[in-house]
């Protein structure tokens, strides 16, 4: 689960993470009252979406006045910023982060993720900030150092290991253990997956600071953190995802027009990808699990044909505690119910798929069969593409 910017720097600030004093506002009528006690020489108007590259987008603006910043805050309201995280039709603007501006020595770049490989959380620092990592990876990557925290606990020692790479000493060697600590506490408390500070900022007065940040947490350990899920912003989330969730599916839009649903993640990733490799491109993500129900299996389409990028659909179900028989009448019922005017493909194996098959040809339904995976792919593949 993702959450804004203003909300990832309460939770730092729990933990000793200094940031920029900043006021939010909710709608454009409320700003001039939000920022009325924020007094600064320099104010910063941040764009609140769930997506990178916001500055590019003309997300974040800077006003030497008060006045100015207003202005700045009511014309961003209602905006839509289209940046390379938000895909083409990007995101509207619906909150906006006022912020007391700041004068930057230095910016360098801190985050904390967990290694799947080893269950461990593990630091990614480096002394150029304010830019992509990716790109810092790209072009001099020997600037990007790494620490895996393999103890109970971030001692001080280990923080101050990763402030020496960024060249820290002194006072803000000092500053930097105390951020690199609370940074990992907050991971841990708050069962966070990841957080990113870019830029954190050393300021003209030597004082280490968040400029801004960014959380994602385990959505398996929400149920343990009532106020986390409080934070979630359902208009910052695709409404198929949503709807996916409430009936137990997992979903993820993505923009080709080839909708799958298949059985299992594993097979769904190998069915993605082979559908790209026949020349074409999937429009979702969507495994019905292995105890699917008529009813669940009904839902998922109706989700896949919610989407209007979808040309055809694939099936792809391998029965093992998911029968074939139970797909089939799926398929059968979302087709009386909300009617399936594209091509549809439907291969079936394992447990029942003779009866599966037997219940789709007697359905009247206009069903394209396929022996295999392979198979299955070319043909909706040429379904498309004529």
């Amino acid at each position: 689960m993702n959450i804004h910017e203003y909300q990832a720097k309460e939770i730092l600030r729990k933990y000793n993470v200094p940031t920029s004093v900043g006021v939010v506002a909710l709608k454009r009528e409320e700003v001039r009252e939000v920022v009325k006690d924020l007094d600064s020489p320099l104010y910063v108007v941040k764009a609140q979406i769930h997506a990178g590259g916001r500055g590019k987008a003309g997300g974040v603006k800077l006003a030497k006045t008060k006045e100015e910043a207003i202005k700045l805050a009511e014309e961003m309201f209602g905006k839509t910023l289209v940046t390379h995280q938000t895909g083409p039709d990007g995101q509207v603007v619906r909150r906006l982060y006022i912020e007391a501006g700041s004068d930057i020595k230095k910016e360098y770049y801190l985050s904390v993720i967990l290694d799947r490989a080893t269950s461990r959380p593990v630091f990614i620092v480096s002394s150029e900030g304010g830019v992509d990592i990716e790109e810092v990876a790209d072009s001099a990557p020997e600037k990007i150092k790494k620490l895996q925290i393999t103890t109970d606990r971030m001692w001080p020692y280990q923080a101050r290991e990763l402030g020496f790479s960024l060249g820290f000493k002194g006072d803000l060697l000092k500053q930097f253990i105390k951020v690199a600590i609370g940074v990992y506490n907050a991971f841990m408390n708050e069962d966070a997956s990841q957080i990113e500070i870019n830029p954190l900022i050393v300021t003209t007065e030597d004082q280490i600071k968040a400029l801004d940040a960014k959380v994602n947490f385990d959505e398996n350990a929400l149920y343990r953190h009532k106020d986390t899920q409080n934070m979630r912003d359902l208009d910052e989330e695709n409404p198929l995802e949503l709807k996916a969730k409430e009936n137990d599916l997992s979903y993820v839009k993505m923009d080709g027009e080839i909708g799958c649903m298949v059985n299992g993640a594993g097979l769904a990733m190998a069915t993605m990808d082979i559908i790209k490799y026949y020349g074409a491109e999937p429009a979702n993500f969507l495994d019905v699990g292995g105890g699917a129900t008529k009813e669940r299996v009904t839902e998922a389409f109706k989700i896949i044909l919610s989407d209007p990028n979808v040309k055809a659909i694939l099936v792809n179900i391998f029965g093992g505690i998911m029968r074939c028989d139970i797909i089939a009448e799926g398929v059968v019922a979302a087709a009386k119910d909300v009617g399936i005017k594209v091509p549809l493909v439907v291969r079936l194996a394992g447990t029942n798929f003779e009866l599966g098959k037997e219940i789709l040809s007697n359905s009247g339904l206009n069903i394209i069969s396929a022996d295999d995976l392979a198979d299955a792919a070319k043909k909706v593949v040429n379904t498309i593409k004529g």
